[in-house]
């Protein structure tokens, strides 16, 4: 199936500058060892094939994700086969002991790629997955950074989103927070991160649930008001890697805006993609009537799909990339843009931060507000969008 035509375009983002960057990526890579975390993620195995295909003399990979592992390592044999360099994978957590023990056991590695993260604006609705979030995309990033500096790294790279840009999402305020320490950490070790958009049919998206329930014969859902930016999963390891091999401490890279990225409908692709399915959709005026129709309508070459409007928490109604008070380069690259930042931080801020969520996670039992407080704290303007409604809720 061609996502590019799903998601409503005709040709890939950053062939260009992967093209006139190629010779200077595959040096680098031939002649570097490589420590990916998170790499058994959508983003993760993007990532990592597309250092794999360039023959690194070390990809290590660290996941805490068994079965996805599994599979990063098949689908690399099946299509890429095997390099000359020490390729293997470590199912372990990267903020567990394993990992310590692991960093300890290696000689290091030039590169450190953090793409470990929680992604869903529904992990902001209890105090408990919350703090989950805080772990993996804030203290894990400064623990395995730690790490990475202690073991003279060249680099680290963290994957950021296009929701840190005005973040009105808990996901999108713990990715803006974990830039701020980034901001401090860069002046002990060179940092660059991404910010990208919704990269499509990754693990757990609207998209990927799309072949969730083609494949268990139930209905499809979406929202009809909400449009979005989208990138293909090896857009998504191309733009990590071009940051992370090209990228200046501290730069943010980001995809242009241009005719090729466009925002795009839910709803639209539905439609797309039912069609290349060769199904037609059938709109239903409520989840009961699709629920109750599939078994029909499926019957019939007809997809029941229900759309609506989006009422939930945290859904921005636009996105972008970076913000007016940001400095921007877009001159570098045909297809990527990049922020470029000064060592600017508040350390009293930071450390308050560390202290207070110190503090909450040793209470027996967390309550929402006071987190939400403390970010609001970190982020002055941060104009969070509670509506009491979550996507938990939805079909």
């Amino acid at each position: 199936m061609n996502v590019l035509a799903l998601i409503g375009r005709d040709r890939p983002l950053f062939e260009l500058d992967i093209a006139a960057n190629e010779a200077e990526l595959s040096d680098i890579v031939r002649n570097s060892r490589f420590l990916v975390i998170g790499g058994a993620g959508s983003i993760g195995q993007a990532v990592a094939r597309e250092i794999f295909k360039r023959n690194p003399r070390v990809l290590h990979v660290v996941d805490i994700s068994e079965n996805n592992m599994v599979e990063l390592v098949r689908d690399i044999r099946s299509t890429l086969g095997y390099g000359d360099g020490d390729f293997r994978t470590f199912a372990i957590d990267c903020g567990g002991r394993e990992f310590a023990a692991l960093m300890a056991a290696e000689p290091g590695y030039d590169y450190v790629l953090n793409l470990s993260a929680l992604k869903h604006v529904r992990s902001e609705k209890d105090p408990f997955t919350l703090m989950r979030l805080i772990e993996v995309n804030i203290l894990n990033t400064l623990s395995t950074l730690a790490a990475a500096r202690a073991k003279g790294a060249r680099k680290y790279f963290c994957v950021s989103t296009d929701k840190a840009a005005n973040p009105v999402n808990m996901m999108g305020a713990s990715k803006r927070i974990m830039e701020m320490f980034l901001m401090r950490a860069s002046l002990e070790i060179p940092i660059s991160t991404a910010r990208f958009a919704n990269v499509a049919f990754s693990d757990g998206s609207l998209l990927h649930g799309f072949n969730q329930r083609l494949a268990k014969n139930q209905p499809i859902s979406a929202p009809n008001d909400v449009r979005r930016y989208f990138v293909t999963p090896q857009e998504s390891g191309e733009l990590c890697l071009m940051s992370t091999l090209t990228g200046n401490n501290r730069e943010i890279y980001f995809p242009k805006l241009s005719e090729v990225l466009n925002l795009t409908r839910f709803s639209d692709i539905a439609v797309r993609y039912l069609e290349a399915r060769g199904y037609t959709p059938y709109e239903c005026e409520s989840e009961d009537e699709a629920r109750g129709r599939a078994e029909e309508l499926i019957a019939q070459r007809r997809w029941p799909v229900y759309f609506f409007a989006s009422d939930t928490t945290g859904e921005k109604d636009f996105e972008e990339f970076f913000t007016t008070a940001e400095t921007l380069d877009m001159d570098r690259f045909q297809s990527i843009g990049i922020i470029l930042n000064e060592p600017a931080f508040d350390a009293a801020r930071l450390e308050h931060f560390l202290a207070e969520i110190g503090r909450i996670r040793a209470q027996p039992t967390w309550d929402k507000p006071e987190i939400v407080a403390l970010f609001n704290h970190m982020i002055p303007d941060f104009d969070h969008k509670e509506t009491g409604k979550y996507l938990d809720s939805r079909m």
